[in-house]
């Protein structure tokens, strides 16, 4: 499932599909609601929410919101730069750099973002919720607070 846009993607995960019922006076009217992850394998990385009436429709939406909101993620070689712990809600994730051959060391939905990214050698823990939507966010809120060492230098003015 990549995107062939022109932009380079490596494509579009999807991360979770869910089903939901609105009852009507005929019986039940059902949607969809799709979770995608969008990456260029290379430092960026994006997440989108899409429903729709049926599944293609909610992952196009889905994935057109996950371009728009793709975000840089600063990179030590294959790792991350330090470890980090990100929330929301009720979901923790716990994101440990790793020595170059470890590969990713994630559940479902945390290694669909990493790998997207462009990481392939982290450590990873999920605490609390193991909601989809919320790991998710959870992980790029770790993500968006990683700082390599050349950022802090040149963010507190002083020298190595």
């Amino acid at each position: 499932m990549s995107t062939s846009d022109g932009r380079g993607d490596s494509g579009e995960k999807v991360v979770a599909i869910r089903r939901c019922a609105c009852v009507v006076k005929g019986g039940r009217r059902f949607s969809f609601a799709a979770l995608v992850v969008t990456g260029d394998g290379n430092g960026k990385a994006g997440y989108g929410y899409g429903k729709a009436v049926e599944v293609p429709l909610a992952v196009e939406k889905a994935t057109k919101q996950a371009n728009r909101s793709q975000v840089s993620i600063p990179l030590v070689g294959t790792t991350i730069p330090h470890q980090v712990i990100g929330r929301f809600r009720a979901s923790q994730v716990l994101l440990l750099p790793a020595r170059p051959g470890t590969g990713i060391i994630a559940g479902d939905c945390v290694r669909s973002v990493v790998e997207s990214a462009g990481i392939t050698d982290i450590l990873t823990k999920a605490y609390g919720s193991t909601n989809p939507l919320n790991l998710v966010k959870a992980t790029f809120h770790a993500l968006q607070q990683l700082r390599t060492r050349e950022q802090i230098v040149r963010l507190r003015g002083v020298s190595l």
